[in-house]
Protein backbone atom coordinates (compact mmCIF):
# COMPACT_ATOMS: atom_id res chain seq x y z
CA UNK A 1 0.00 0.00 0.00
CA UNK A 2 1.35 3.42 -0.90
CA UNK A 3 0.96 6.04 1.78
CA UNK A 4 1.17 9.74 1.31
CA UNK A 5 3.66 11.82 3.25
CA UNK A 6 0.89 13.23 5.46
CA UNK A 7 0.35 9.81 7.04
CA UNK A 8 4.01 9.46 7.99
CA UNK A 9 4.18 13.05 9.25
CA UNK A 10 1.20 12.31 11.51
CA UNK A 11 2.79 9.10 12.79
CA UNK A 12 6.13 10.83 13.54
CA UNK A 13 4.43 13.74 15.29
CA UNK A 14 2.42 11.38 17.53
CA UNK A 15 5.14 8.76 18.14
CA UNK A 16 8.54 10.26 18.88
CA UNK A 17 9.95 6.75 19.34
CA UNK A 18 9.53 6.03 15.62
CA UNK A 19 12.99 5.33 14.18
CA UNK A 20 14.80 7.84 11.98
CA UNK A 21 13.26 8.03 8.53
CA UNK A 22 15.62 7.35 5.64
CA UNK A 23 14.60 8.30 2.10
CA UNK A 24 16.11 6.44 -0.86
CA UNK A 25 16.66 7.84 -4.31
CA UNK A 26 17.05 5.65 -7.39
CA UNK A 27 20.82 5.29 -7.30
CA UNK A 28 20.75 4.40 -3.60
CA UNK A 29 18.54 1.42 -4.42
CA UNK A 30 21.05 0.34 -7.06
CA UNK A 31 24.08 0.55 -4.71
CA UNK A 32 23.82 -2.97 -3.28
CA UNK A 33 23.93 -4.48 -6.76
CA UNK A 34 26.54 -2.18 -8.25
CA UNK A 35 28.93 -2.20 -5.29
CA UNK A 36 28.02 -5.33 -3.32
CA UNK A 37 27.18 -3.52 -0.07
CA UNK A 38 24.48 -4.40 2.44
CA UNK A 39 22.51 -1.16 2.43
CA UNK A 40 20.58 -1.82 5.64
CA UNK A 41 23.70 -2.78 7.59
CA UNK A 42 25.56 0.27 6.33
CA UNK A 43 22.73 2.62 7.31
CA UNK A 44 22.37 1.01 10.73
CA UNK A 45 26.11 1.34 11.32
CA UNK A 46 25.78 5.11 10.77
CA UNK A 47 22.45 5.99 12.46
CA UNK A 48 21.06 2.86 14.12
CA UNK A 49 17.49 1.72 13.63
CA UNK A 50 15.66 3.35 10.71
CA UNK A 51 12.44 3.32 8.74
CA UNK A 52 13.06 3.22 4.96
CA UNK A 53 10.92 5.26 2.59
CA UNK A 54 10.91 5.37 -1.21
CA UNK A 55 9.06 8.18 -3.01
CA UNK A 56 6.72 6.50 -5.52
CA UNK A 57 8.10 8.43 -8.55
CA UNK A 58 11.49 6.80 -7.90
CA UNK A 59 10.02 3.44 -8.93
CA UNK A 60 9.21 4.78 -12.39
CA UNK A 61 12.63 6.36 -12.61
CA UNK A 62 14.25 2.97 -11.93
CA UNK A 63 11.97 1.20 -14.44
CA UNK A 64 12.94 3.69 -17.16
CA UNK A 65 16.65 3.72 -16.27
CA UNK A 66 17.76 0.79 -18.40
CA UNK A 67 20.10 -0.30 -15.59
CA UNK A 68 20.86 -4.00 -15.66
CA UNK A 69 20.01 -4.18 -11.94
CA UNK A 70 16.71 -2.28 -12.27
CA UNK A 71 14.50 -5.30 -11.43
CA UNK A 72 16.62 -6.10 -8.38
CA UNK A 73 16.42 -2.46 -7.25
CA UNK A 74 12.62 -2.50 -7.67
CA UNK A 75 12.41 -5.64 -5.54
CA UNK A 76 14.55 -3.97 -2.88
CA UNK A 77 12.34 -0.87 -2.96
CA UNK A 78 9.30 -3.00 -2.06
CA UNK A 79 11.01 -3.85 1.24
CA UNK A 80 10.57 -0.22 2.28
CA UNK A 81 7.51 2.00 2.57
CA UNK A 82 6.40 3.45 -0.77
CA UNK A 83 5.08 7.01 -0.30
CA UNK A 84 3.18 9.09 -2.85
CA UNK A 85 4.49 12.60 -3.41
CA UNK A 86 3.31 15.68 -5.27
CA UNK A 87 6.66 16.04 -7.03
CA UNK A 88 8.83 13.77 -9.17
CA UNK A 89 12.54 12.92 -9.29
CA UNK A 90 14.86 14.84 -6.98
CA UNK A 91 12.03 17.16 -5.94
CA UNK A 92 10.10 14.17 -4.57
CA UNK A 93 13.10 13.13 -2.47
CA UNK A 94 13.60 16.67 -1.15
CA UNK A 95 9.85 17.01 -0.46
CA UNK A 96 9.81 13.93 1.75
CA UNK A 97 13.07 14.81 3.49
CA UNK A 98 11.64 18.21 4.43
CA UNK A 99 8.21 16.94 5.50
CA UNK A 100 9.49 13.95 7.45
CA UNK A 101 12.77 15.36 8.75
CA UNK A 102 14.40 12.40 7.02
CA UNK A 103 17.92 11.54 5.97
CA UNK A 104 18.44 10.90 2.25
CA UNK A 105 20.66 8.18 0.82
CA UNK A 106 22.09 9.22 -2.54
CA UNK A 107 25.23 9.28 -4.67
CA UNK A 108 23.72 11.87 -7.02
CA UNK A 109 25.97 14.94 -6.76
CA UNK A 110 23.27 17.27 -8.08
CA UNK A 111 20.82 16.07 -5.43
CA UNK A 112 23.52 16.27 -2.75
CA UNK A 113 24.05 19.95 -3.62
CA UNK A 114 20.30 20.65 -3.32
CA UNK A 115 20.20 18.87 0.03
CA UNK A 116 23.20 20.83 1.37
CA UNK A 117 21.57 24.10 0.28
CA UNK A 118 18.44 23.18 2.23
CA UNK A 119 20.33 21.88 5.28
CA UNK A 120 19.07 18.31 4.83
CA UNK A 121 21.29 15.47 6.04
CA UNK A 122 22.25 12.75 3.60
CA UNK A 123 24.39 9.65 3.33
CA UNK A 124 26.58 8.81 0.36
CA UNK A 125 28.83 5.94 -0.66
CA UNK A 126 32.45 6.53 0.26
CA UNK A 127 35.25 4.40 -1.10
CA UNK A 128 32.75 2.14 -2.91
CA UNK A 129 32.27 0.19 0.30
CA UNK A 130 30.65 2.21 3.10
CA UNK A 131 28.13 4.95 3.72
CA UNK A 132 29.10 8.24 5.26
CA UNK A 133 26.85 10.99 6.63
CA UNK A 134 27.02 14.58 5.46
Amino acid sequence: MAWNSGHLFYIRSRCPSVPQIVIFDANALLMPFQFGINLDMEIESVIGEFHGVVPSPILGEIRKSGEKWANAALSLAKKYEIVRTENTGDRAVVELAEKLDGIVVTNDEGLQKKLREKGINYMYLRGRSRLEMY
